[in-house]
């Protein structure tokens, strides 16, 4: 049987229970679908997906179709007593827990919009109540970014909001978004088809939850941080206890329990789907053991005694023997997966090799929770080689391979020229090997990328991939890549950082931003040094440049620098990161330099931005 034929299968004989679990306890939804942004574009849009109400389309997966159905029920819904969520207004989910004098909000989406149109639902339909407590289940922007929409920076510093995340929280939530962020950024178009319509034919979730909204971006530093499992915390008359799980869906993660509830909260770790060991946006490579070995603990701190189970993404799972034989079996795939892709490799098998037959045993496969709609077995069992053994497969053909450009070339005149690659892809679509048709017109197009009915072949087929794929990560790859290779990359600006994410970030971690922009053809021609001083901060930082790199030390300073800089740490941001000139701050006596003054200029000059929108399915 075909994966499709399996994916048919399946749906016609699904019990529609998720469908049922995702409507249960519906209170009420906005009535106007569209929730502004300040300058009166959409951050969201609830009707976007009204297109699922109709059958599955030709041009999609029916399993998919079936997952977005679920993921897409928007509005607020009661989950138990006194525990609430508000869920279709993002790719995650925010929680609203009951502490009797006010409300205890966990993951505030990823916008301050949405998360401030969600409080304000159950502000209406259940009870306007202060905000006594946010909690960050986890480092990823989806669960923090919104948190301007439900409480402010002043409150908590006052006290009268807890801010309560894991240990490690803020050092991840701001460094996996600056070093690699812009390429990070570009890679997420394909991943969630951020340019793609919400539409039959293009983008319709990303398997784990609707798209991500487009509002502004916040982050409120912690004021509790989790450091054990077992640390009890209680806000207003609600006591939570909590399961610290670093390392699998984030660097910095944590579970938590409702004793008074029997509810149990699963952040990330157990949703609607099969999660990224490695997001085809880029990130650490996650922990499969890790993983698995967390659920097991899971089970064992919190199955006998909840009787309902919510989590971050997805819908809630309710009675006591459903949640055990859920994380039972969510645990046993991540379980099957590391260890039997370990024993391949450990067989000699590749990692390509491994994902062509490494499959979930047919009791977990047609577990819907299991299925590949966000994470893929294929991808996931790649990730773990990466992890133990990296890129290289130990074949010596590929220890220096040609990049694409001149492989495509040789590959194209070893194969008769461009019309003989044509005609040999064309028979492959003929003959459904798609994936092999992929390859060929990949190399045509970049053996000539000006060749526009190659790229429009390859567009074709990218497409009909897209429609085929389970998970929703891979349709939105397959149809961006189609959508670029006919209209090119849209040309979006470069991210910019918030306030709030920016007075988050150390100063070591913004100068390793400006490290990783240096052009080492200017830095390997100068050599100089400079004390950098904050009067605000009242920090000290050594730059040295030299040998092609800048290196930076805190709370050092030498005598003997080429130069002294004195600045505020924004005037440091707006001159060195953003390239703001500095002359006019010199000059009204803000910026204070003694030594050469050139060489700050200079080491300015080294910086250089990086490319928003650079190529990905052409050369």
């Amino acid at each position: 049987m075909g994966a499709l034929d399996e994916a048919r299968a399946l749906v016609a004989a699904d019990d529609h229970k998720d469908l049922e679990s995702a409507r249960r306890g519906f209170i009420a939804t906005r009535k106007d679908p569209v929730i502004p942004r300040p300058d009166g574009r959409p951050a969201y849009d609830l009707s976007a997906y009204d297109f699922l109400n109709d059958p599955a389309a030709e041009t999609a997966n029916p399993s998919l179709w079936r997952q977005a159905q679920v993921l897409t029920q928007h509005g607020l819904f009661k989950v138990a007593d006194r525990i609430y969520q508000v869920r279709g207004f993002d790719v995650s989910v925010i929680s609203f827990i009951d502490a009797g004098a006010g409300w205890i909000v966990v993951d505030p989406l990823t916008t301050v919009e949405v998360a401030r149109a969600a409080l304000e639902l159950i502000d209406e339909h259940v009870a306007r109540k202060p905000v006594l407590a946010v909690v960050y289940s986890h480092s990823h922007v989806d669960h923090y970014g919104g948190v301007g929409g439900v409480t402010t920076a002043a409150d908590a510093a006052a006290g009268k909001v807890r801010i309560i995340a894991p240990e490690g929280f803020l050092e991840h939530a701001v460094s996996e978004n600056i070093i690699v962020g812009p390429a990070m950024l570009r890679r997420a178009r394909f991943q969630f088809g951020h340019t793609l319509k919400c539409c039959a034919h293009g983008e319709m979730t990303s398997g784990l939850g609707p798209r991500p909204s487009a509002g502004s971006l916040s982050l409120i530093a912690p004021t509790d941080l989790i450091t054990r499992t077992g640390q009890e915390i209680t806000v207003g008359d609600v006591t939570m206890v909590f399961q610290l799980t670093p390392g699998t869906e984030a660097p910095a993660e944590m579970n938590f329990h409702l004793p008074q509830f029997r509810a149990v909260f699963m952040a990330e770790n157990a949703n609607l789907a099969m999660q990224n060991l490695l997001p085809a946006r880029g990130a650490l490579v996650r922990v499969a053991k890790a993983w698995a070995d967390y659920l097991t603990e899971s089970i064992r701190l919190f199955g006998p005694i909840s009787d309902v189970m919510f989590a971050a993404h997805g819908v809630p799972r309710f009675g006591q023997a459903e949640i055990v034989s859920f994380l039972t079996s969510h645990r046993d795939a991540y379980k099957f997966l590391h260890d039997q892709a370990v024993r391949l490799m450990n067989t000699g098998l590749t990692a390509p090799e491994i994902a062509e037959q490494l499959a979930l045993p047919e009791v977990l496969r047609r577990q819907w929770f299991n299925r590949g709609y966000y994470g893929t077995m294929s991808h996931n069992s790649k990730a773990i080689y990466q992890r133990y053994l990296g890129w290289y497969d130990a074949n010596p053909a590929n220890l220096n391979p040609l990049p694409p450009e001149p492989a495509a070339r040789k590959y194209v005149a070893a194969m008769g020229g461009r019309e003989a690659v044509a005609s040999l892809a064309r028979q492959a679509v003929a003959d459904g090997e798609l994936r092999w048709a992929a390859t060929l017109l990949n190399h045509l197009v970049f053996d000539d990328a000006g060749d526009a009915s190659a790229r429009e072949l390859l567009a074709e087929v990218y497409t009909q991939l897209g429609f085929e794929a389970e998970a929703g990560t891979w349709r939105n790859i397959y149809l961006t890549g189609a959508q670029e290779l006919v209209s090119g990359p849209l040309a979006l600006p470069a991210a910019g950082f918030s306030p709030d994410v920016l007075s988050a970030t150390t100063t070591p971690m913004l100068l390793d931003l400006a490290s990783v922009r240096v052009n080492p053809g200017k830095a390997a021609a100068r050599s100089f040094k400079i004390n950098v001083v904050l009067t605000d901060r009242g920090e000290s930082h050594l730059i040295s440049v030299g040998n092609g790199v800048m290196v930076h030390e805190a709370g050092v300073t030498e005598p003997d620098a080429g130069a002294t800089i004195r600045l505020t740490r924004p005037d440091l941001l707006m001159t060195l990161i953003a390239k703001f000139p500095i002359a006019p701050r010199i000059e009204s006596g803000d910026v204070v330099i003694e030594g050469d003054a050139g060489l700050y200029d200079a080491l300015v000059d080294l910086i250089e931005a990086p490319t928003p929108n650079f190529n990905i399915v052409v050369p």
